[in-house]
């Protein structure tokens, strides 16, 4: 089952730091979330890109958990030669990430 099939995301950039929400589209999934995308899942999964710190961060309330990537965006909008600046593919590569079987925890 890949990430994208219980969730989709919503993502931000300051500078060279990338936030990425992922948000599950029905709550009975979000223990799934919260086991299975670790912080060193999401490192894993963009190994390729020299994040400094990451953190994450839990809102129960709305199913969602946040990821903070620092140095994610090599030098922010103005300072970076990426096609993608912003970010924005991030969350799309982040939603391909394969999260095991489909059974509920």
């Amino acid at each position: 089952m890949l990430l994208g099939d219980i969730a989709h995301v919503r993502t931000g950039d300051k500078g060279d730091i990338s936030q990425i929400s992922v948000i599950v589209y029905d709550s009975v999934d979000y223990d799934i979330l919260r086991e299975r995308v670790t912080v060193g899942r999401v490192l894993a999964h963009f190994k390729n890109l020299e994040v400094r710190v990451a953190h994450r961060y839990e809102m129960n309330e709305i199913g969602a958990l946040n990821f903070v990537l620092e140095g994610a965006l090599k030098g922010g909008v103005t300072r970076a030669l990426a096609l993608d600046a912003h970010g924005k593919t991030l969350g799309a590569q982040l939603l391909d990430m394969d999260i095991g079987a489909q059974e509920r925890v």
